[in-house]
């Protein structure tokens, strides 16, 4: 665990890595672990189910403020609930997928559930000395003051070929078409209200395209603990 308590804010688009790189990092220095996707997922879902249109903006906008969720931050113990439903697994089918983009870029759900997620890294800053949150506006609006931001990124080739690998456990031409949709298509709508395809300032890109899962999570926790330092600009790690 940190000395002192520590927010290290990870945003990317899809199949960049960030989850689970995040996931990692967070369980190697002793932090809470945010996934922040997970909560409008766990809204999506939620809509679904009580016959409420993704697609109207004061009915989803008025179902976030009742969202009974928990959502766990411990990096080694995966869970959402809805009330009393395990909803872990659900929220990540397509059906949900589908239409979390509509839910994601409702202004008032965002507001929301920034409120939600700053009140959860707030809380993990206090009890598990600090927490790796990870999402599509981390750096720029949930925690812009975080003690490290970054950017996680990757080409189009890359990101969905690891998406289909995980969906579709391959990633040949049938798998990959069946993916380009839904990954292109969520980040094509999610640019609309979240800042997450190019660096703000002061934020490190780390371009994950020829990187191995483990070259990631070293290259990150290696900004955590100062080994290395970044260009003046939104720029790649370089060591010292």
């Amino acid at each position: 665990m940190p000395q002192t308590p520590m927010t290290i804010a990870v945003d990317g688009p899809s199949g960049s890595g960030k989850s689970s790189v995040s996931r990692a990092v967070a369980r190697e220095l002793g932090l809470g672990y945010l996934d922040t996707g997970a909560m409008y997922r766990a809204l999506a879902w939620w809509c679904l189910e009580q016959q409420v249109d993704p697609a109207d903006a004061p009915s989803v906008a008025r179902a976030a403020t009742q969202l009974p969720l928990t959502i766990s931050t411990d990096p080694d113990a995966e869970h959402v609930r809805v009330g009393e439903v395990d909803v872990t697994r659900a929220v990540r089918e397509d059906r949900v997928t589908a239409e979390v983009s509509a839910v994601a870029t409702n202004l008032d759900v965002r507001a929301e559930l920034r409120r939600r997620q700053r009140a959860i890294i707030d809380e993990l800053r206090a009890s598990t000395g600090g927490v790796v949150a990870e999402g599509r506006d981390i750096t720029t609006v949930v925690a812009p003051d975080a003690d490290l931001r970054v950017l996680l990124t990757a080409s189009e080739e890359a990101r969905l070929a690891r998406r289909a690998t995980e969906r579709h456990g391959a990633a040949d031409e049938v798998t990959l078409a069946a993916t380009r949709d839904l990954v292109l298509r969520r980040d094509r709508q999610d640019s609309t209200v979240s800042a997450f395809l190019e660096a703000s300032d002061g934020v490190i890109t780390l371009d994950t395209s020829t990187l191995t899962f483990e070259e990631v999570v070293a290259a990150l926790l290696a900004l955590a603990r100062g080994e290395v330092r970044p260009d003046a600009h939104a720029g790649t790690p370089h060591t010292p």
